[in-house]
């Protein structure tokens, strides 16, 4: 158990600088134009308009960068992560944000979405959610379960809650919770009698959703292959 905790804290350290790191990427704003160059996305201090989720945008290395807030953008990518902007849906709360950005985790009929909350310390509510094999703690918004929680320390400190949210678009978003999930992922997945067979059996949950959606992807690109 000591070893599989220090695993996990050193990897959470990795990814509390990586969130730090300018890196590649690209944002289409509200008018349709996008524009390539690099983005830090969870930035440290307040962003231009109060109450919602910004990120960091310069062209190059050589250039000074600005703040763009959630209400600028439609949606940013990095990588090959994308992420669009979204309210959090009725009864939920986001971190004091009223405006933030959440990461498509599927790009589905029924889409799956993941927000990372911090909570307890400094920069913005939601950043990126890496595929990370270890979820520990439970959690979500506004008090509602369904969500896992990491200590992730670093810029403020603090735990960072990640919750699953499903429906064809933002403005239809709903939590994934242990009741609904059976029903959902194999819904969202229903295209790969596979990996529904697994989740209609038990083998897979909040838990451990990153090991399901590389399972879901790899049973996908084995057949298309």
């Amino acid at each position: 158990m000591r070893s599989i905790l220090i695993i996990l804290f050193f990897m959470l350290i990795c990814l509390s600088a990586k969130s730090q790191k300018w890196q590649p990427g690209s944002f289409t704003d509200v008018k349709g134009n996008k524009v390539s160059g690099l983005i830090r996305e969870n930035p440290p201090g307040k962003g231009p308009i109060k109450d919602e989720g910004f990120i960091e945008f310069r062209d190059d290395n050589k250039t000074n960068p600005y703040k763009l807030s959630a209400s600028d953008l439609k949606s940013f990518t990095i990588g090959t992560d994308s992420f669009v902007v979204a309210h959090a849906p009725h009864n939920t709360y986001w971190t004091k944000k009223e405006l933030d950005f959440v990461q498509v985790a599927l790009d589905e009929d029924t889409k799956l979405y993941v927000a990372r909350v911090g909570t307890g310390g400094g920069g913005r509510g939601i950043g990126v959610e890496p595929e990370m094999g270890a979820g520990v703690g439970s959690g979500g918004y506004g008090g509602m379960s369904g969500g896992v929680g990491i200590n992730l320390g670093g810029g403020g400190g603090g735990k960072i809650q990640r919750t699953y949210y499903y429906g064809a678009n933002t403005a239809e978003m709903e939590q994934l919770t242990p009741i609904n999930f059976k029903d959902i992922m194999s819904e969202v997945m229903g295209d790969e009698q596979e990996v529904v067979d697994k989740i209609q059996a038990g083998q897979y949950n909040l838990g451990n959703m990153d090991k399901l959606i590389a399972y879901f992807k790899q049973v996908r690109a084995t057949r298309k292959n």
